[in-house]
């Protein structure tokens, strides 16, 4: 089946444009970048692909800025699939690669056996304005798959965060380029101060400088802003971390030191508590101005990055987030589990697992329909975050299926109590069309000790309890039944 993109086509794209708005951020071939890394590592989790990339298509070549798949770290233009998504104005996604006559024949598909691929542009504005596409954000997977509504948006969150990402590298380097140059442009700051101002607004960036011999610290007119004070309201100097919680406050002062003490550079993200009592998101990177061998000043830039960090926590919340209840969804359950046992081998601390199996839940589906089946879904979630469990990690690891992390020593020393309580908390009724059900749940709980190898087998021991328990309640209720007749 043929796949035409004439319509999908960017009538404004422009080579020559796009490559010079390339060469001009001067990021291709240039040293890994934690943010950037970290940004794949998000859409791969995100998304559920192994293989997420962030990639910058020169002139014959695709360069591979991050990715999660270390090893080739670029491609011939003309076999790329980012080539195609750059030219096109919407998300290229490609649900079987092999079964699609663009590309079957791709050395990607035959020979590395690429099957399932969805990326959209990242833009960057020229210096006319005019946004060009330089690169893609991809996932990559080795079997056909698809993206739902939630992912085509995660998509392009992602890609908007990845340009946010490259507009501040720009900036900040600039604004380092600027600040560094520090007494050298003296004569000539004035006719750059208002373009230099400006700048700093549009990336909520400022600069600073300490001189080390008189301990003078200067600061430019944002970072004023960001600290939430007048401009010109500068702290003393032994107040000026006093904006910082306490413990980052000792990270901040143990990487001055170092750069003080070695000359070597530091970079800083952390929380920043304004004059005003507003929490930020803030960071800072320095350099240090050597004079004789001796570091005479720190210059640095400072940004505020609340509205990225807010994305970026709102993103990974949403990808550890079941939909339908609100409650940790099996990715996030599986981390958490994992996490639990190694502490309580590490420190011989008691843990116990619930699993939870809901009965009567198919019978109300078919009865009353799949949304008395949410309601009861939903009211479950709720149930598991009773007050009273808010020290328990509660998570929806299958269709009817949830699970419970207990490392409270109390209520794991009376784990028949505890299944009672929530069995009782299960009991939810939903009603519709006049006809009212009732959803219970069984549950299996198992405790953790050195007989759990793995988190598999702490979750069979969980699994058999649970199903123990359930043909215990089918034999009560068969014993009802033979009673009442």
């Amino acid at each position: 089946m043929t796949h035409p993109v004439t319509s999908l086509t960017d009538t404004r794209y422009d080579e020559a444009s796009r490559l010079a708005a390339l060469h001009a951020l001067a990021l291709l071939d240039s040293e890994p970048e934690k943010e950037f890394d970290a940004l794949v590592a998000l859409a791969a989790e995100l998304l559920g692909c192994p293989t997420a990339m962030i990639t910058l298509i020169d002139r014959n070549r695709l360069w591979i800025k991050a990715t999660t798949t270390p090893g080739i770290t670029e491609l011939d233009r003309d076999i790329a699939f980012c080539d195609r998504t750059i030219r096109q104005n919407v998300p290229l996604i490609v649900d079987d690669l092999s079964r699609d006559d663009r590309f079957h024949d791709n050395p990607l598909v035959v020979e590395a056996g690429k099957r399932f691929y969805a990326g959209t542009a990242i833009h960057v504005a020229d210096g006319q304005g005019v946004r060009q596409p330089i690169g893609t954000l991809c996932v990559l997977d080795d079997r056909p798959r698809s993206l739902n509504a939630a992912g085509h948006a995660a998509l392009r969150h992602l890609a908007s965060l990845a340009e946010a990402l490259i507009a501040a590298r720009r900036t900040a380097m600039e604004a380092v380029r600027i600040a560094t140059a520090g007494e050298a442009l003296v004569g000539r700051l004035a006719s750059k101060d208002r373009i230099f101002r400006q700048a700093e607004r549009i990336a909520m960036i400022g600069s600073w400088r300490l001189s080390v011999p008189d301990q003078v610290l200067e600061w430019s007119d944002n970072v004023y802003r960001i600290h939430g004070l007048a401009v010109g309201d500068m702290p003393a100097l032994s107040h000026a971390l006093d904006f910082y919680p306490p413990q980052a406050r000792a990270d901040v002062t143990a990487r001055l030191d170092r750069t003080l003490a070695t000359g070597e550079p530091f970079e800083f993200e952390g929380d920043l508590i304004t004059a005003d009592g507003r929490l930020r998101r803030v960071r800072a990177a320095c350099e240090t101005d050597i004079r004789d061998g001796v570091v005479h000043a720190l210059i640095g830039v400072f940004q505020d990055i609340t509205d990225r960090h807010n994305l970026e926590t709102q993103l990974r919340r949403s990808a550890d987030t079941d939909a339908l209840t609100g409650i940790a969804n099996r990715a996030a359950f599986d981390r958490e589990l994992d996490s639990a046992m190694r502490i309580a081998r590490r420190e011989g601390s008691p843990l116990m697992l619930a699993l939870i199996d809901l009965d009567g839940f198919k019978t109300i589906n078919d009865s009353l329909g799949h949304d008395a089946g949410d309601d009861v879904l939903r009211l479950t979630g709720m149930a598991l975050s009773q007050p009273w469990l808010r020290n328990c990690f509660a998570a929806r690891i299958g269709g009817d299926e949830f699970a419970i992390i207990i490392d409270d020593p109390q209520i794991i020393a009376q784990p028949d109590q505890f299944g009672i309580d929530v069995e009782a908390a299960l009991r939810v009724s939903v009603e519709a069309n006049g006809i009212t059900m009732t959803s219970a749940g069984s549950i299996g709980i198992a405790t953790f000790d050195d007989e759990c190898h793995s988190l598999r087998d702490f979750a069979r021991r969980a699994d058999t309890r649970l199903y123990a328990a359930k043909r215990a309640r089918v034999g009560r209720r068969r014993s009802t039944v033979a009673r009442a007749a």
